[in-house]
């Protein structure tokens, strides 16, 4: 979840509170503070209130949270006479664009780094590593309008923000920092998404990087800003978040023509939820009346008629899909301190997970071997799971519909990789290093629970993979078979799998020289992977666990 600095004074000013008040008030809006300092606090949202990424946003919250304003905030959208032109060769490419012009900016440096900050948090949350939604924030009084959002060629050139020399589209891709981030979001196309104005001077390079011409500082006065992306939601939210944060700064928000269309409006949404609805779900006896003005205090805009309220949602919370959206922010504004704790009324005995009585036994085992536990990550890539351990890829691998960046596009469906990865991030630590893992992996939709381990130092075999993994199996009551294994991953004839009956359940060896090359790894290491399936009595059938099997 994005953290959020917010520096004391600017946030006073624009609050209208003092700092111990607002950071009192700050954990019961369902906020985390992270750290206080000498002139400013680092705070914690939750990824879902991408309005909160700013202290503009912030301040507009707290002044309803603490009473100092209420309702709606009310934002006038004029037309700037500004157009844009949208090229028919992006429709596969990066088809949407949104865009407004902001007026009577006045920015200082505090004000600079919220705007920045806000940018790069919105790319996260919203944009996906901007592949969804890219922002680009340009001084309007260094171009000429009208602006052209072009399918533009790759040897196109121009100077990029903070480079001091014209380069082509692709070199940016190879060369500039920005470009090495987010090439893979571009370069598979024949052509490059580009925004120029009427005198093809160049604004920007979506989602990549935007000119130097159009550098903002504090001298800059008027903005034009831009956000494309694959997703009409995405850029549309970007927007509205972005311009109602400077309109709480004492900007002016102007519209921008594009295909014929003024955006935006920053018009709010309307829905209708139920009071009896929203007392059932929170547990309260609330009145439409008290409802509505909670509802206010969280600045929406609120009116009680019978059993329902009608909410008008600010065009920045784009967060509210569900009435019960707006019922969990009743619950912050009645706050959740003046909740009564209860028992539940229906009492019940825990009892610990079958399967989590195996994994308990299975650490018990690993660390009285010495072995250090880690928890690497359940999401992975095919790099690290197949191409550095020179396995092919298993057709039953689960991956990832919608990845947010190319680290995290598949399931695990082994451990061993993800501890050599481990490995790989503290080659400065001291060794020996022994570390072990115990966890879901999935294959073919199915999940199951693996254990695997590595051990690394200048003396590392296969005898200390055998050792560890033959220990681990006597633990487990688990009779096996060791046969000679053709597991690429490790080194042949010091490699092999485990057989319990005539199934494989498990791997071991000295790991291929190979391997630890592409691990970045200068020492022997020993590992093993062994599928828990195969432990006698296991509970149940594969991905359903029976209780009382064990």
């Amino acid at each position: 979840m994005p953290v959020i600095t917010l520096p004391y004074q600017y946030l006073e000013k624009l609050v209208g509170a003092d700092r111990e008040t607002i950071l009192s008030r700050i954990p019961l809006f369902g906020a985390d503070i992270e750290r206080m300092e000498e002139d400013h606090a680092d705070v914690e949202f939750f990824a879902n209130r991408p309005d909160l990424f700013s202290t503009e946003g912030v301040a507009r919250a707290m002044r309803g949270f603490l009473g100092i304003e209420s309702g709606l905030p009310r934002y006038s959208v004029t037309p700037s006479g500004i157009s844009f032109s949208v090229d028919p060769g992006l429709a596969s490419i990066r088809p949407y664009l949104g865009s407004a012009v902001i007026r009577r900016v006045s920015l200082d440096e505090e004000s600079i780094v919220s705007l920045m900050g806000l940018q790069e948090a919105l790319h996260w949350a919203v944009g996906r590593g901007r592949g969804k939604m890219a922002i680009g924030v340009h001084d309007l009084d260094a171009v000429t309008p009208p602006f052209h959002y072009l399918a533009g060629d790759p040897s196109f050139t121009f100077v990029p923000l903070d480079f001091d020399r014209p380069m082509t589209m692709r070199e940016i891709l190879e060369e500039h920092p920005k470009g090495k981030d987010y090439a893979h979001l571009v370069r598979d196309f024949p052509r490059y998404p580009l925004i120029v104005d009427a005198e093809d001077r160049v604004l920007s390079f979506p989602p990549i990087i935007n000119g130097e011409l159009t550098r903002v500082t504090t001298a800059t006065k008027n903005i034009l800003l831009d956000t494309t992306g694959t997703d009409r939601r995405a850029v549309m939210t970007a927007v509205n978040i972005l311009c109602t944060a400077f309109a709480e700064t004492g900007a002016t928000i102007e519209s921008v023509t594009i295909e014929g269309c003024e955006v935006p409006t920053l018009a709010p949404t309307e829905r209708t939820v139920r009071v009896q609805e929203c007392n059932a779900l929170l547990g309260l006896a609330l009145s439409g009346d008290e409802i509505a003005t909670h509802l206010r205090s969280m600045r929406y805009g609120a009116r009680h008629t019978g059993e329902s309220v009608g909410v008008q949602i600010p065009c920045y919370r784009a967060d509210i899909m569900h009435d019960w959206d707006v019922f969990e922010d009743v619950g912050i504004a009645y706050g959740y301190e003046r909740f009564t704790p209860e028992l539940p009324p229906t009492p019940t005995v825990g009892e610990e997970h079958p399967i989590q009585r195996l994994e308990g036994i299975v650490r018990s085992a690993m660390v009285g071997m010495s072995y250090v536990e880690m928890m690497p990550f359940t999401l992975t890539n095919v790099r690290v799971l197949f191409e550095k351990m020179q396995r092919q890829e298993d057709a039953g691998t689960l991956r990832v519909l919608h990845p947010i960046s190319e680290d995290h596009t598949m399931v695990r469906s082994a451990i061993l990789p993800l501890l050599l990865e481990t490995l790989s991030l503290n080659v400065h630590r001291p060794l020996p290093q022994r570390l072990f893992a115990v966890g879901d992996v999935v294959e073919h939709v199915r999940t199951h629970q693996n254990v695997a381990g590595v051990y690394m130092h200048p003396e590392a075999s296969f005898s200390d993979a055998f050792a560890s993994v033959d220990a681990l199996c006597r633990e487990l009551g688990l009779s096996y078979w060791a046969v000679e294994s053709a597991d690429d991953a490790f080194l042949e004839g010091r490699r092999g799998d485990l057989l319990a009956g005539e199934k494989k359940i498990g791997v071991f060896g000295e790991v291929h020289p190979q391997v630890l090359t592409a691990f970045a790894l200068e020492h022997p290491v020993a590992g093993f992977e062994l599928d828990l399936r195969g432990v006698p009595g296991f509970p149940g059938p594969q991905d359903t666990p029976s209780p009382g099997l064990w």
